[in-house]
């Protein structure tokens, strides 16, 4: 167990600086900026190459909700530059394979795109829950999805706890992915879906690559 921690809170320092990408990383250090006194968005554009260094330091709260199986939490999982374990182990379990029933260690960096989404949006009043369609699979789940014509890549990093599919209420698709994307931290998938709740986003820690599904 504290090996496993060790890990954690290393990699969880670490996304502190370096979510964002080496490049990002060292413009906020050489310069750090102070968050505009007026936040008030264009409509259509979130951008966290805005972000200053205060955002990353300060503790991370994840609020998500899971539609298949109709769970809620707010979890408190990183604070003074450490991980919680207990925490990490429930959003581990938040995010498990519904279907098959399996948890699985979710990458800290996953989490950190989560929770970096969704402190940014909440700088702009939008104070919504991360819906987390879809978190680890097992193969068996992934097999099918395949079969059934779901899209699911056949060496989905959802089978490694680096992926999930999300979506936020009141972001479109193209917002939402936008903002993920504008991280620099790994996949960006868009699924566009027509219907009351629309479509969602697929993000992981692999790659940086975009693509519509």
């Amino acid at each position: 167990m504290s090996s496993r921690r060790d890990f954690l809170q290393q990699s969880m320092r670490l996304s502190a600086l370096g979510v964002l990408g080496p490049g990002l990383a060292s413009n906020v250090l050489a310069a750090p900026q102070a968050a505009p006194a007026d936040l008030t968005p264009p409509p259509d554009l979130f951008d966290a190459q805005l972000l200053d260094l205060d955002f990353w330091v300060k503790p991370r709260t994840l609020s998500v909700t899971r539609p298949a199986s109709g769970e809620k939490a707010k979890v408190l999982y990183w604070k003074d530059g450490e991980v919680i374990d207990s925490a990490y182990q429930q959003l581990c379990h938040l995010l498990r394979d519904v279907n098959g029933k399996e948890t699985a260690p979710i990458d800290p960096k996953l989490l950190e795109i989560l929770w970096s989404t969704q402190a940014f949006i909440a700088r702009y009043g939008l104070e919504q829950p991360l819906e987390i369609l879809s978190g680890y699979r097992t193969p068996a789940s992934n097999a099918r999805l395949i079969e059934a014509g779901v899209p699911a890549a056949r060496k989905s990093l959802h089978m490694t706890g680096k992926a999930a599919d999300i979506r936020i209420s009141s972001l479109t698709e193209e917002v939402l992915g936008g903002l993920v994307r504008s991280f620099r931290t790994g996949g960006v998938g868009y699924y566009y879906r027509s219907g009351p709740k629309g479509g969602w986003i697929h993000a992981d820690t692999g790659l940086n690559r975009t693509w519509k599904g």
